[in-house]
């Protein structure tokens, strides 16, 4: 049995996390499958969307506890394996920011402390009703300052410093009001309308989704005056590409593009 599975529906990929046994937890194998994944689908040009899911009663229940303890039996007490940990859970969550395409996290159950992060790494997220995210660690001593980079960065920082020193959950419905997720729908229906969001992104040329992904969050960062000059070359790079052109062209021809897609 894999740890992750991959199934394509046209444009669009989905990746589904298969421990439900450890509520898909990031343990050591985990994590190197999501990551291989990632990278694999970064030079797929074929797939212009990123559905990222987990099989069973959870989405995600942070790093693997168990794995972690284990780590501690080495002579530095574990310093070496926690720190290698941290680094290769960070790189996989910036890897989904370095992706072209666009990911959506299709949540349920809970997404608590790497989980939740992992929630809130993705550029998307539908959430089924009911869910719980949490970055809860400080309720067992550990303050998820890993998670909390992802998460200050979709969250107003008083509710994001709140959720962290309290270790209180929040309900799908409130994730919502807070920027965590985009959009809660009833359990039935979140596979469905993920899938649905999926293929409208999929639908839209791949090389200005692509370009606008990677300039949306590198102008994030920026001044506003170096934001709008970076912007404006980025626009013109995407001006530049054959498939824009053909695409303005249909639009004021009243047709559909003929995009190399």
């Amino acid at each position: 049995m894999t740890l992750l599975d991959r199934a394509d529906t046209g444009a669009v990929a989905r990746l589904t996390m298969n421990a439900p046994d450890r509520l898909n937890a990031l343990s050591d194998g985990m994590l190197a499958e999501l990551q291989a994944a990632f990278d694999a689908l970064r030079e797929d040009t074929a797939i212009r969307a990123v559905i990222l899911a987990g099989r069973g009663k959870a989405f995600c229940a942070g790093h693997d506890l168990k794995e972690m303890q284990a780590g501690r039996q080495s002579e530095d007490a574990g310093a070496s394996y926690f720190d290698d940990l941290f680094r290769r859970c960070s790189t996989m969550m910036q890897t989904i920011r370095e992706m072209p395409q666009p990911v959506i996290a299709e949540t349920h159950g809970i997404a608590t402390a790497a989980g939740c992060q992992l929630v809130a790494s993705c550029d998307l997220a539908v959430a089924a009703e009911g869910t719980r995210f949490g970055v809860n660690g400080v309720n067992i001593g550990l303050f998820c300052s890993t998670p909390m980079v992802a998460l200050s960065r979709n969250v107003p920082l008083k509710h994001a410093f709140e959720m962290l020193v309290t270790g209180e959950f929040v309900d799908a419905t409130r994730a919502r009001e807070l920027g965590l997720v985009n959009r809660v729908v009833p359990p039935e229906a979140l596979e469905a309308e993920t899938q649905a969001l999926a293929e409208t992104i999929a639908g839209k040329l791949g090389t200005a989704v692509k370009i606008g992904k990677q300039a949306f969050y590198r102008q994030a960062e920026m001044p506003l005056d170096q934001a709008y000059d970076f912007t404006g070359a980025a626009m013109v790079e995407n001006m530049l590409d054959r498939d824009t052109n053909e695409g303005i062209s249909a639009f004021l021809e009243k047709r559909a593009p003929d995009w190399r897609q």
